[in-house]
């Protein structure tokens, strides 16, 4: 069985810097909501309709930039390579988290907000892309789950960020530097992909063996097996799957035509746009706003919104780490049952207190916004191992790429009418995403597969496709599919041959 090793958690933590900036990225605009001076500085009411739209718009073209720059980031990742498209990706990101910062009217930032947008969607689709790809089988759901625990770490410092430059004499500064620092981990990763390699999977695929072997060797060493078998064995079965699969040409239409590739690409959408339908987005974008409506004065709903961020990775950590002994499926399907349970327990509250000067039940409302948080792990860090793992290599970035244009779509869906609505309607919204957690969870019951400890090459089989060869139980060798009766030694294997 090939183990973790420190050189696999120093890649992750590097590639990391791409979903923490998409994390900080996106935060930090929300923590400005909370920021006098950002009103002040667009002549914004906060409590007008008219603000609730443009807030509702600068959100929504973000998050359009940000699904535009999910589904282009496949071109790029299958033609330059994983790397260099995380690269482009935060070249971009960079350029519009500038750009952002600079704004000096309402048209401006929601111009470069797409661009913004485009570059951190980009990131935040290519690092489980990435990361699955370079995983061993057991611990994969940890380190591609890390692509959550990272962007949730970027939400928990911009939340302390802006926390104190709230207390800033120049009301302007208090807002801009937050956005400004948005600049700073795109340009870490920069840095750290000179020190990563390409994934082996690309490099097989582009016939780069000899690459692809060192980069696996690297990779997958362990003391305990000085000859590498474990290695040549996935490496072995790393070629011949992938040499079988590209004999098939895929275009987005025909990941839909054929039934095993259909039934995938349905699934993964269907799992991330679900997640949104629970409002994770709709409901964290504008929380320092909800805090406010319960009677939250000065830098309190800041202070409570950086709490929230920080329990919320927490979690995070604790569902990583899980992931891999639990199970995804195990953890998607109840995780949303229990979302359910809470948000209907969130409406009952609001529909009670919210409004009233009533300080235990407004206590309460705030209390269960910090136990949905905490569910919500249990559905959100697995679902991005799901759907990263699932694909074979030459569906894998065209099939990301669908399934964060899915939470996209879904965020987009309950982002930019969310000012609006919690306006007019308030509480009731709790009890839409309360029905959409319901089915959310009857849904994967039925059609979510559970992946845990296998090789990616052989996830193949439960979605109906022919696996060439299986790993054996130890790691150590292969089993032809052929009646499965061959084993071959994968210590016999050369470096670049199979």
């Amino acid at each position: 069985m090939i183990k973790l090793s420190w050189y696999n958690v120093a890649i992750a933590l590097v590639i990391g810097l791409g979903g923490f900036s998409y994390g900080f990225g996106s935060a930090v605009f929300v923590t400005s909501l909370g920021q006098p001076g950002f009103y002040m500085y667009y002549k914004l009411d906060p409590s007008s309709e008219y603000t609730a739209t443009v807030l509702g718009a600068v959100n929504a073209v973000y998050f359009t930039g940000a699904a535009l720059g999910s589904i282009g980031q496949c071109y790029l990742a299958d033609w330059l390579g994983r790397k260099k498209a995380l690269a482009i990706a935060g070249v971009m990101g960079t350029i519009g988290s500038a750009l952002v910062a600079g704004s000096v009217k309402v048209g401006m930032l929601i111009a470069v907000r797409v661009l913004q947008g485009a570059g951190l969607g980009m990131l935040l689709t290519l690092v489980p892309l990435y990361l699955s790809e370079v995983a061993p089988p057991h611990r994969r759901g940890f380190l591609t789950g890390l692509t959550v625990l990272s962007f949730g770490t970027g939400y928990v410092i911009s939340g302390w960020i802006a926390i104190g430059c709230y207390h800033a004499s120049n009301l302007t500064v208090a807002w801009r530097t937050p956005l400004a620092l948005a600049c700073i981990p795109p340009i870490a990763l920069l840095i750290g992909l000179s020190f990563v390699p390409e994934t082996p999977r690309f490099l097989v695929w582009k016939g780069r063996l000899e690459e692809a072997w060192t980069v696996t060797q690297k990779l997958h060493h362990d003391p305990a097996d000085p000859h590498d078998e474990s290695a040549h064995a996935e490496f072995t079965q790393i070629v011949r799957q992938v040499e079988f699969d590209k004999e098939m040409n895929v275009t987005f239409y025909q990941m839909f035509k054929k039934p095993s590739w259909r039934k995938r690409s349905l699934s993964a959408m269907f799992l991330t746009f679900a997640a949104q339908c629970t409002g994770i987005y709709g409901i964290t974008n504008y929380l320092p706003v909800i805090f406010q409506s319960l009677g939250m004065t000065g830098d309190a709903p800041l202070l409570l919104y950086a709490g929230h961020s920080t329990l919320g990775t927490v979690a995070v950590l604790v569902s990583i780490i899980i992931v891999d002994k639990v199970g995804r499926r195990t953890l998607i399907v109840w995780g949303f049952l229990a979302l359910a349970m809470v948000l209907l327990a969130e409406a009952l509250l609001q529909w009670k207190y919210i409004g009233t000067d009533d300080k235990a039940g407004n206590a309460a409302c705030i209390l269960f916004m910090f136990i949905y948080i905490v569910v919500f792990q249990c559905v959100d860090a697995p679902a991005f191992a799901w759907t990263a793992e699932i694909f074979p290599t030459n569906l894998r970035a065209k099939g990301v790429s669908l399934a964060i244009f899915s939470l996209f779509v879904g965020t987009i869906t309950f982002t930019a009418p969310s000012p609006l609505a919690f306006r007019n309607i308030g509480w009731h919204m709790f009890l839409l995403y309360f029905a959409l957690a319901i089915v959310a969870s009857i849904v994967s019951y039925f059609y979510i597969v559970e992946t845990k400890n296998l090789p990616m090459e052989e996830i193949g089989a439960l979605f109906g496709d022919e696996v060439v060869v299986h790993l054996t139980a130890d790691g150590h060798g292969l089993v032809e599919d052929k009646g499965g009766s061959e084993h071959i030694e994968s210590s016999a294997a050369e470096p670049g041959k199979v």
